[in-house]
């Protein structure tokens, strides 16, 4: 028997794939051989040594030392699974899935590789195949972790109902309340939570997960694409340097890339990326289109994507922008529509506002920025859109004070201090006008800036007569 020949205790490796990560763990062999024990003796040898260089992440020379090992004993499961493991992490999806099948066609009830099987089908978006694969696993192993954390990646992925997710994150808490729990417990109680609005506890268990492996990839991308969400661009960026250099061929870890490649304007680099991702899972092939239509200034081109679906709300956003300073009418219609299409984007709300602006609606547009900044106080956007719409409307007292926001905030932004000037200058007081015209033409750009400058150049001769006079309001008052 190989197992008389193979080491008691097998090193672990890890195998994350789309929203989880989870340990797996060698099992003692024990299955009928008839070669001479010398070669078995020696492919077990070679086996280990594979395992040295996969524990160490040189990937490529365990991957070399499984195939030696299995060209001497073409039926050695653990070999497989060992393969299987090191191509997913280079990213060769479709080799591991191979090595898999081939480990349970020769131990057709071993768990451990049924959930890594029904994670790479998973991952390939083969749902159909892949929940009987899960399910299986469960019902002969009640604790089979890696089983339920492809699984809840599943029913995340067909959209499973409230009622079966709660179902299974009871399970999973039950699970994590057990003695030991995995990180990847951790992590798929973590992606339900989330999935289900807990974000607060999405974001303990993301922690617990990386309290147990600070390596666990899924807990990794959660708090990564968190950030993302939060505006955190640094803190994104740290984490997925972090991801990288786990698992740069992962799928996961090149949507996060795009995203920030993205959300730092370099969408070329993003597509590009997510175009790099061989057999695209759907949800790249997602984000890329979302990227193309939110990068193209092309109208004619955007309204006819319309044609598929008249009520999309990415293509929709994208045109109130591309028409705002052109056609602000048309432009309104879109941003509308975007809104409506997606009430819970507050980037459509804030285009729509806008628009309105671009469209000289000011008092509708205030209307709506005031509530938008209800519920997201800190939007410089809608606070620069705010301001304006309050001073078209002559409101300088409320004027002044989203100006007086934005520089406090964003102290560069030149424009801002110009009409936080003029604001105070309308309320006639003058040494804060002066103040903040002398800080605008400090930073202005003679260029871009030149019909300002060259009006400030007429007005501020006659505020310094003013204040010379002692004229005005003082701090104010």
């Amino acid at each position: 028997m190989i197992s008389d020949l193979l080491n008691k205790k097998f090193r672990s490796h890890r195998i994350e794939v789309v929203l989880f990560a989870a340990f797996f763990f060698l099992i003692m062999v024990s299955f009928s051989f008839g070669q001479e024990e010398d070669a078995s003796g020696e492919a077990i040898s070679i086996f280990n040594e594979g395992q040295d260089a996969h524990e160490k992440g040189d990937l490529t020379k365990a991957i070399t030392l499984y195939e030696k090992a299995l060209t001497i004993i073409p039926k050695f499961p653990e070999a497989e699974l060992q393969l299987g493991n090191a191509l997913l992490s280079l990213g060769r999806i479709d080799d591991a899935e191979k090595s898999f099948r081939r480990a349970i066609e020769y131990k057709d009830d071993w768990t451990l590789a049924l959930a890594n099987l029904g994670s790479i089908l998973v991952t390939k978006s083969k749902f159909t195949e892949a929940e009987p694969i899960l399910l299986h696993a469960i019902a002969l192993d009640e604790l089979n972790f890696p089983a339920y954390a492809a699984l809840t990646d599943l029913r995340l992925k067909t959209g499973a109902k409230t009622e079966a997710l709660v179902e299974l994150l009871s399970k999973l808490r039950t699970l994590t309340a057990k003695a030991k729990p995995t990180s990847s417990i951790w992590s798929a109680r973590s992606a339900l939570e989330a999935s289900l609005g807990d974000k607060r506890s999405a974001k303990m268990s993301a922690a617990k997960a990386l309290e147990i492996d600070p390596r666990n990839q899924f807990a990794l991308i959660f708090q990564a694409s968190t950030a993302l969400d939060e505006g955190d661009i640094s803190g994104a960026d740290q984490i997925i340097n972090r991801l990288e250099s786990l698992a740069q061929h992962s799928s996961n870890v090149k949507i996060l890339r795009a995203r920030l490649l993205y959300t730092t304007g370099n969408s070329a680099a993003a597509v590009k990326l997510l175009n790099s991702v061989e057999n695209p899972p759907s949800d790249v092939l997602a984000l890329r289109d979302k990227i193309v239509a939110n990068t193209s200034t092309n109208a004619a081109e955007l309204e006819k994507q319309l044609e598929n679906n008249t009520a999309d709300p990415v293509v929709l956003g994208r045109l109130c922008d591309v028409l705002r300073v052109e056609n602000p009418g048309k432009a309104l219609d879109f941003c509308r529509r975007a809104s409506e299409a997606d009430p819970a984007n507050i980037n459509n709300a804030i285009g729509y506002g806008a628009a309105l602006v671009q469209a000289k609606f000011y008092a509708e547009a205030a209307a709506l920025l005031r509530q938008i900044l209800r519920s997201a106080p800190d939007n410089s956007t809608a606070h620069a859109n705010l301001a304006t719409a309050l001073f078209q409307l002559k409101n300088y007292p409320e004027a002044k004070e989203e100006y007086q926001w934005l520089v406090e905030r964003q102290p560069k932004l030149a424009i801002a201090y110009y009409f936080l000037g003029i604001s105070h200058d309308r309320l006639a007081e003058y040494l804060d006008a002066m103040a903040n015209y002398q800080l605008f033409l400090k930073m202005a750009d003679p260029e871009k800036n030149q019909l300002e400058i060259e009006k400030l150049h007429l007005r501020i001769p006659d505020l310094e007569k003013l204040i010379k006079e002692k004229k005005g309001k003082r701090n104010g008052t």
